[in-house]
């Protein structure tokens, strides 16, 4: 055990050293050089200031300060991806679900452009495409003698785009600008379709749904720069306003319509991503 209490203590140690020296870790292209005793960088010749000036809303000065991230001027292109997938196979739970045969997966892809109009603060536009399929090959319920019922060969498909702006304000955490955190604001416009298949009296019921749609999501993240133009970003989505209009049909008669709206405040797993931004 002082063995293990030796070795945590020299890591400590280590990382507590290279943050000291966070200075000489700094990326190439903003090197520390002291000017006047000021805390500055130069970003491709100009000197910009490391620690970004913060206005103090409350009554203390509480020192945190937010370093410069990534500076005026640089452009971003980045590819955020999301994957969810869930399989089973004869599952039994209890004596009330039997023969529980159930696939779904749902993916997202999304490019952008951003361009940074101040430094740690970007705006910028995004493409978004999403797929989900969930197959249901058998389901087996059985309550009792006179509650029990069978499903079997039901099957949902979705897809959709969205094109939205965004508007992202990072928050530099060390000198050497390495990790950040931001927050994202994206209002979003697209148009998607989705097609529900299932068996009624042993009949094929087939429903297909246009859908036209909006939503205004606030996605908090982090940031790290894995070399010196790259960095490796995750978000999530915690909270959103959403707006949706459907049109619907089975097998090849209206439905009618519906329009809906609502917000939404919680952590989905179909709804962290994963991605790659390159800096230049």
């Amino acid at each position: 055990m002082r063995y293990i209490i030796r070795i945590i203590a020299v890591i400590v140690i280590a990382m507590a050293s290279l943050a000291a020296s966070g200075q000489d870790i700094v990326r190439k292209s903003e090197r520390i050089q002291p000017l006047d005793s000021v805390d500055l960088i130069i970003v491709k010749g100009d000197t910009v200031p490391r620690i970004l000036p913060q206005r103090n809303f409350g009554r203390f000065d509480r020192g945190l300060a937010n370093y410069t991230f990534i500076p005026k001027g640089k452009w971003g292109f980045g590819l955020n991806a999301s994957y969810g997938e869930i399989n089973t196979d004869d599952i039994q739970i209890l004596d009330i679900i039997k023969n529980f045969d159930f696939k779904g997966k749902m993916y997202s892809i999304k490019p952008y452009v951003t361009y940074f109009i101040a430094s740690n603060q970007s705006v910028g536009l995004k493409f978004n495409y999403t797929r989900g399929i969930a197959d249901l090959d058998n389901l087996g319920v059985d309550f009792d003698d006179d509650i029990n019922f069978d499903l079997h060969n039901v099957s949902y498909y979705q897809q959709s785009f969205m094109v939205s702006t965004f508007y992202r304000n990072y928050i530099g955490l060390d000198r050497a600008g390495r990790f950040g955190i931001f927050n994202e604001v994206e209002l979003g416009f697209g148009s998607g379709s989705s097609r529900f298949k299932r068996y009624y009296n042993d009949v094929l019921r087939d429903t297909r749904t246009n859908v036209t749609q909006g939503a205004l999501n606030f996605s908090p993240g982090v940031c790290v720069f894995i070399q010196e133009h790259v960095s490796f970003n995750v978000s999530f989505g915690v909270f959103g306003l959403k707006w949706r209009k459907e049109d619907q049909t089975t097998n090849g008669i209206d439905e009618g319509s519906r329009v809906t709206s609502g917000a939404n405040f919680r952590f989905n797993i179909f709804n962290i991503n994963f991605g790659l931004m390159v800096v230049i």
